[in-house]
């Protein structure tokens, strides 16, 4: 190891192989959204106020049109500038959107409105047991994963973009929960998750790490 010490060399090795990149998902085919305009008449007083968690989800998966306004809400381009729905430093954008469904794994674009889905699989079940069991993210006909490529945001931030992209993280997913709660669906965020279970279910590119789960369905039982 270029004149390391055996045990440097060792330790080395051992970090370098600690994270095994998967390999990124390809894509199949598009799918259009529908257009999310003109924008829902809900005032944001009485959705702020309506919002809760919620846990229990029917098997109603959603439609294109509120799968298409999740997705806007969070990371939706609003203007001719390309500025999107929830502020970033910078204006970089380092976050991506998944959704986990029935149907398999879809990823966000916002230019155009659209989603690719993926070569991935049902993994609601996978990616519940990654969420140490938790039961929202099993039976949640549409489990979004919020994710960061920080890369985006050091390059001009450094050491202070973590903060950033986790800053950004939360204002996608308050878009998410409020839109959800707007179009009369139930959400609830989820933290807890084993971060490399995750990456590899999904089969993140490199320098992408998953930060939120948020967990939407028509409330069980309304």
């Amino acid at each position: 190891m270029n004149g390391l010490p055996t045990w440097a060399a060792a330790l080395f090795m051992v970090a370098s192989c600690a994270i095994q990149e998967p390999t990124p998902a390809a894509v199949q085919h598009e799918v259009a959204l529908p257009d999310p305009s003109p924008p829902g008449s809900a005032l944001l007083d009485d959705v702020v106020a309506r919002r809760r968690s919620k846990r229990a989800f029917s098997s109603e998966a959603l439609t294109w049109d509120e799968a298409g306004r999740l997705f806007w809400a969070a990371q939706g381009i609003t203007d001719g500038s390309g500025h999107r729905a929830a502020p970033s430093a910078g204006a970089l954008y380092p976050l991506e959107l998944y959704a986990v469904t029935a149907q398999g794994v879809m990823h966000y674009v916002p230019e155009g409105h659209k989603v690719e889905q993926l070569d991935v699989g049902d993994v609601r079940a996978e990616l519940s047991n990654a969420a140490l069991d938790q039961t929202p993210v099993r039976d949640a006909p549409f489990v979004i994963v919020v994710v960061g490529v920080v890369a985006r945001t050091r390059a001009k931030y450094g050491d202070r973009a973590e903060r950033y992209v986790a800053m950004e993280v939360g204002h996608a997913a308050h878009g998410i929960v409020l839109e959800a709660t707007a179009l009369g669906l139930g959400a609830v965020t989820i933290g807890a998750f084993e971060d490399e279970e995750v990456r590899s279910l999904l089969k993140l590119p490199s320098g992408s790490f998953p930060y939120y789960l948020v967990c939407v369905g028509h409330p069980a039982g309304e």
